[in-house]
């Protein structure tokens, strides 16, 4: 009865770990302004999510300047300031400040139920350009407008679902992994050959970080194929293996640690052996 009810505890174990990870990760990273505006940091250098923010500044700006013969000229002259800017660390501070106003959206979505997508508003990054243009004596760099251009970045049909799922994840991210842990304690404890129980639940542990991995990798999949056209793929692309890099990192280190621990009980075992 005890090696029946180990082997079911380890088998939960196995199962809750993808879960304990997407809940902590729910709760701890994507929840947290931080952790998020630190997750979208280094897509500021991303070439997908640069040639984004270029075209669509570029596009709105020039709609709103007329420059009359010059305008071609003015268009290309903005996006070459554009391209040029997203290789300074003012870009990367107004990427910063954009981001963290992006994750306040969309909480303010998940809590209140307004809006249907995740936006970055590069006003920062506009105003920024202006002022170095003005700066340099650029002809027409004065019209610019004060404008807030919103590039998506992750739109949703479900909000109500998704408002719940997530706020589900928020409560079991304290707990679950909590549990999960707990679990696999019980799981060695109450085992008639604890040794063996340390084996099975080190394999456990490596089974629940291979389902992690493969979820990302799904979910990854569904999520691009999902896109509306107008989002631009690659881009789409960095942001979601941005956001979700602490998971793949997570599954990495319990598959570590799961084998570790399975390749030190069975050492054990064949060193008892020894005569």
């Amino acid at each position: 009865m005890r090696t029946y009810l180990s082997a079911a505890l380890i088998v939960l174990v196995a199962l809750l770990v993808p879960a304990s990870a997407v809940a902590y990760w729910a709760d701890r990273r994507l929840g947290d302004a931080d952790h998020y505006t630190a997750a979208m940091a280094p897509l500021a250098k991303d070439p997908a999510v640069q040639e984004v923010v270029v075209t669509q500044a570029t596009r709105a700006l020039s709609g709103q300047i007329d420059a009359g013969p010059f305008q071609g000229a003015v268009d290309a002259l903005l996006g070459d300031a554009l391209r040029s800017f997203t290789g300074t660390p003012a870009y990367r501070t107004a990427w910063e400040t954009a981001n963290r106003a992006a994750h306040t959206a969309f909480l303010d979505a998940l809590n209140t139920g307004h809006g249907d997508a995740v936006t970055v508003d590069l006003a920062p990054v506009i105003a920024q350009v202006k002022g170095e243009l003005i700066a340099d004596g650029v002809p027409f760099a004065d019209r610019i407008p004060e404008t807030h251009l919103s590039v998506k970045v992750m739109e949703y049909d479900n909000l109500g679902a998704l408002r719940e799922g997530f706020h589900v994840l928020e409560i079991a991210g304290v707990w679950l992994p909590v549990l999960t842990v707990l679990l696999a304690v019980a799981a060695v404890a109450v085992a008639v050959r604890r040794r063996r129980a340390v084996l099975a639940t080190g394999a456990g542990l490596a089974v629940g970080a291979v389902l992690l991995w493969a979820a990302v990798g799904v979910c990854r999949r569904i999520t691009l194929d999902d896109l509306p056209s107008d989002v631009d793929r690659p881009a789409a692309a960095a942001v979601y293996d941005a956001l979700t890099a602490f998971l793949r990192t997570t599954a990495w280190v319990v598959l570590a640690l799961g084998l570790a621990t399975a390749l030190a009980a069975w050492l054990v075992g064949r060193l008892r052996r020894t005569p």
